[in-house]
């Protein structure tokens, strides 16, 4: 299987090589090209004889901040991966930079196991929301949308499902949901496996937003 191919993105030079190094003990990520800014990676994005798998972005930026870069990629660039990594755990800039077409937002303090795990996940199609921030989300979308008329579908989820659906909405890992309700991780892991089955989802956060929808 070939190595995911990964662009860092962040104006300090330290963060930036440090995330750099810290991706490169992976043997199957290969670090292909790093930025300062969001003008200088749209320069490299253009310049790269292959776009690469996934972009890590900065929030926070001189010139062009994370948030346009992804508008930009998404743009130009459709077919790659945008995770925005910030210091910042701000309810509008995770709703804002997954209108921009992010697929992911995680704090700068991640685990670097976390952050691998991430970028495998985001190649592989998926949302990658880490901390509070699906709980964020969540709250953002209570507060703009306004009330879906008639009755929500029927609910085919049972009693306990149910429950660990609704700490998915809240944030809770598969190990917070294990240690409340007195259940294996595996067995959280488990109930949230056949909430997604059973509601036809693809990830932890649009359950998160199923939930939000109907509480």
């Amino acid at each position: 299987m070939s190595a995911v191919t990964v662009v860092v993105v962040d104006d300090q030079t330290l963060m930036r090589q440090g995330l750099r190094k810290l991706l490169e003990i992976e043997e199957d990520v290969d670090v292909v090209g790093e930025a300062a800014d969001g003008v200088e990676a749209l320069e490299l994005l253009a310049a790269l004889p292959e776009p690469p798998d996934v972009v890590l972005v900065d929030a926070r930026m001189p010139r062009m901040d994370g948030l346009e870069l992804v508008r930009r990629m998404h743009g130009a660039h459709p077919g790659v991966r945008a995770l925005i990594l910030t210091t910042f755990d701000e309810d509008e800039l995770v709703l804002e930079g997954l209108r921009a077409g992010a697929r992911g937002h995680l704090l700068k303090d991640v685990p670097p196991e976390e952050l691998v795990q991430a970028v495998h996940r985001v190649t592989a199609g998926q949302t990658v929301l880490g901390g509070q921030a699906t709980a964020h989300l969540v709250a953002a979308l209570r507060e703009t949308s306004g009330p879906s008329p008639g009755d929500p579908s029927p609910d085919p989820l049972s009693d306990r499902e149910r429950e660990v659906a609704r700490m998915v909405g809240g944030g809770a890992t598969n190990r917070e949901i294990a240690r409340a309700l007195f259940i294996t991780e595996g067995t959280a892991k488990n109930h949230v496996t056949g909430a997604l089955r059973k509601l036809g989802l693809r990830d932890r956060t649009q359950l998160a937003l199923w939930v939000g929808e109907r509480d």
